[in-house]
């Protein structure tokens, strides 16, 4: 929080005994920068809220961060002293440089993010990429915080869905990573037709379980080339993984047989009529006809709600745990939360997704109604390319990915996790609106300017602040200076899109100005002024961008 609104906030505590004081954005700059709804205390004081925001205003006293407070309506409006705020948030920005934005709220705190975490039996599609790009923002931004960070990848090598795999590939030499989702989507439809199949799919996990060699060899040739086909996919996105935990090792070192042990001690473990270990769950208001959850199968082969709390025991161990799911696993991940509770380990917390779509519905892997991840990237770079040389006449490989895998990151990120992302290429790689590339441009605007400018003017000169006396001046510095805020919301509720939609703002009110405003022509101590507040945009850009996954240019 800065240091403006920090004032106001502590000011109002101390005079309302609230806790939790939200402040407003006045709908026009010329109302303030801050406004308090004083209708929340009307009820507890019995006053109207005109009454009450009278009588702050009388208690208020003008300071070095708020010039002056005025009565609108039902609402204490505060007025910022323009110069100090420029002056400091300016200062700060480039002092701090590539840290401006953090609190370090995560110094000495571990934390395990867990994302991504396809299932190893083909090439990824786009909608299993929102998952690891919301989950490589996160793991972004809380390093940027300063956490220690590791990100893991929970590899299901021993599930059925692998089962088939293998059983598709068993007539099959040579197979390559493309191979697989040929093969996935046929073993798929066969199996549909002659159900018997699906039962060669589960001996085969039967006897992997029970450490048959041969088998045991099968999955694991089919498990590396998928995991490492998908690992190669995004990387190339800049998505790295610190740990690959794969579940057949939680089976071979007994941990799912200490699990149920330990499940066994709450009294709320037992078999149930088709001889499967199941956990009872009634009481946590799960909302199910049956509550419970089932662990094993009847022959006694491991199902994944089983491996995944001995996964998740292992993990919370080591810190606060987090995991990205789809939405369609809400129910499931309050299961395994209830089972840990249990146990009394620490639940994990997770970001829940909702689907990227395509015009006819969501994407499906086994039906083979899916946009690959590795095409869409394809197509992207192809487009980004196509743009650049219609600006300049040639497409440098560097500029064109930047650009491309930006719009990919962008139009995915920018969206509130709940809700749906709709698969739209032309908006996506467009450099118009709220995209990637509108907001790199904005950066490469401002590079430009700064390099033929060549200004070198000491941040220790104070005096020229008091040059930026415009409106839209005003409405910048007020942006930047609330980016620590946003970076602080969206670390705490674990929410990229917040510094998405931040960024476009930023960008918006930026490309605005420098339509309206003189900068290199203006008058010297304006000129210099100016500069130094376009710098600041400039860091600011990149910081968010950092945290987005997505690169900057200096020239687009």
């Amino acid at each position: 929080m800065n240091n403006f609104k920090e004032s106001i906030i502590n000011f109002l505590k101390k005079e309302t005994n609230l806790e939790n004081i939200e402040l407003e954005t006045p709908p026009n700059p010329e109302m303030g920068d801050y406004a308090f709804p004083c209708f929340v205390l009307s009820k507890e004081l019995k006053k109207s809220p005109n009454e009450i925001a009278q009588e702050l205003s009388k208690k208020f006293k003008p300071n070095d961060f708020v010039s002056d407070v005025k009565v609108i309506g039902s609402y204490l409006n505060f007025f910022l002293n323009k110069n100090k705020i420029a002056e400091q948030t300016i200062r700060q920005v480039l002092k701090q440089n590539n840290r401006y934005g953090t609190s370090n709220i995560g110094k000495n705190k571990t934390t395990m993010v867990e994302h991504t975490s396809i299932n190893p039996n083909a090439s990824p599609h786009v909608g299993r990429a929102r998952n690891a790009l919301i989950g490589d923002s996160i793991v972004r931004i809380l390093k940027f915080q300063g956490y220690n960070v590791e990100t893991h990848y929970f590899v299901n090598d021993v599930g059925k869905q692998i089962a088939m795999l293998v059983l598709g590939a068993e007539s099959k030499k040579n197979i390559i990573f493309k191979d697989l989702l040929g093969i996935y989507i046929d073993i798929n439809k066969k199996i549909e037709q002659n159900p018997e199949l699906e039962k060669q799919a589960l001996g085969l996990l039967s006897r992997l379980e029970k450490g048959d060699k041969k088998i045991k060899k099968k999955f694991e040739k089919i498990v590396h080339t998928c995991v490492k086909g998908q690992a190669n996919i995004l990387s190339e996105l800049g998505i790295q993984y610190d740990v690959f935990d794969y579940e057949s090792r939680y089976l071979r070192s007994k941990k799912t047989d200490e699990t149920l042990k330990l499940l066994e001690k709450t009294g709320k473990l037992f078999i149930d009529g088709f001889n499967r270990w199941v956990l009872d769950q009634k009481g946590y208001g799960l909302g199910m006809k049956v509550p419970v959850l089932v662990l094993t199968r009847g022959d006694g082969t491991s199902l994944y709600p089983l491996r995944d709390i001995a996964y998740a025991i292992e993990l919370t161990k080591k810190g606060t745990y987090i995991v990205v799911l789809g939405e369609d696993q809400k129910l499931y991940n309050e299961q395994i939360n209830a089972a840990l509770k249990e146990l009394e380990i620490f639940q994990r917390k997770v970001v829940h997704y909702s689907f990227v779509l395509l015009q006819e519905g969501k994407m499906s892997t086994r039906k083979g109604n899916i946009v690959l991840l590795e095409d869409f990237m394809k197509e992207a770079l192809s487009k980004a390319k196509e743009e650049l040389k219609k600006r300049y006449g040639n497409a440098d490989e560097k500029s064109a990915r930047a650009i491309a895998y930006g719009a990919i990151k962008y139009g995915i990120l920018k969206v509130s996790p709940e809700k749906n992302v709709v698969f739209d290429w032309s908006h996506a790689l467009s450099f118009e609106g709220e995209t990637a590339p509108y907001i790199q441009y904005a950066y490469a605007r401002a590079s430009s300017i700064l390099k033929k400018s060549k200004s070198k003017k000491s941040l220790h000169r104070g005096d020229f602040f008091a040059n930026l006396k415009e409106k839209e001046e005003a409405e910048l510095i007020r942006i930047l200076s609330n980016f620590p805020e946003v970076v602080g919301k969206a670390t705490n509720e674990l929410r990229p899109h917040l510094i998405a939609n931040y960024l476009y703002s930023l960008a918006q009110k930026f490309n605005e100005y420098y339509h309206i405003h003189q900068i290199l022509k203006a008058d010297k101590s304006i000129r210099d002024a100016r500069i130094m507040l376009i710098s600041a945009v400039r860091q600011v850009i990149k910081n968010g961008l950092n945290l987005l996954g997505i690169d900057v240019l200096e020239r687009m």
